[in-house]
């Protein structure tokens, strides 16, 4: 098979490492898991893949669904699960993201992938203010809490300590080991009072722990 590079080519490559560029720097400097490098490489790689496609080196549309299915076990890789949430879901899909711009590119829609390179850049950076203007808002809250003993008696003299107009807690669970007294809330309140609650909790001294 001939094949030629053309200046379209070499052209999508590059706008491909320009529209990537831009977003890793903002992932870069926000000391994201998928850096500047990462970026740029999933963006040109994906607009590589399209155009070799768009040459006649295989189906097009099953060479856009590989790319779609290698992106996912990379943006896999960067999720991951701790006891309390989950953590890494936006750069997995700034890497999903990425790649479907690089892939824009690829079939020669520059203007276009630039548009959407810009749009994902204001919303990276907008979702800061927006994220402090709901916390601002009510927010629920699973609180898990291990008490030294197992008396019952002092998780309901907590709830009646802590539920007020500002902070309503819903008991969901309560469990016992070795002793111990484990009572999982529900909590629904502003940040400002979720962060006096963590504080009010370490200064329980029947609590051994909390999270």
């Amino acid at each position: 098979m001939d094949f030629n590079i053309s200046t379209e080519d070499i052209i999508s490559m590059l706008m491909s490492i320009l529209c990537g560029g831009i977003i890793g720097f903002e992932r870069e400097y926000k000391s994201k898991s998928a850096g500047f490098r990462t970026i740029v490489l999933i963006s040109l790689g994906s607009t590589i893949f399209t155009i070799v496609s768009g040459h006649g080196a295989g189906s097009d549309d099953r060479i856009s669904a590989n790319i779609i299915t290698g992106i996912g076990f990379i943006g896999a890789g960067v999720i991951f699960k701790d006891q309390i949430s989950i953590r890494g879901l936006t750069t997995a899909a700034v890497i999903w993201t990425s790649a479907a711009i690089g892939m824009t590119t690829g079939i020669g829609y520059h203007a276009l992938a630039f548009v959407f390179t810009i749009i994902t850049l204001g919303l990276l950076l907008m979702a800061g203010r927006i994220e402090k203007i709901i916390s601002k808002l009510q927010k629920q809250k699973i609180i898990s809490v291990t008490f030294r003993n197992p008396d019952f008696n002092q998780i309901i003299s907590l709830e009646n300590r802590l539920n007020s107009d500002d902070l309503i807690i819903e008991r969901l669970e309560i469990s016992k080991y070795n002793d111990t007294l484990t009572v999982t809330w529900q909590v629904s309140a502003k940040k400002r009072f979720l962060i006096e609650l963590d504080s009010t909790l370490a200064n329980i001294p029947e609590i051994i722990s909390f999270r």
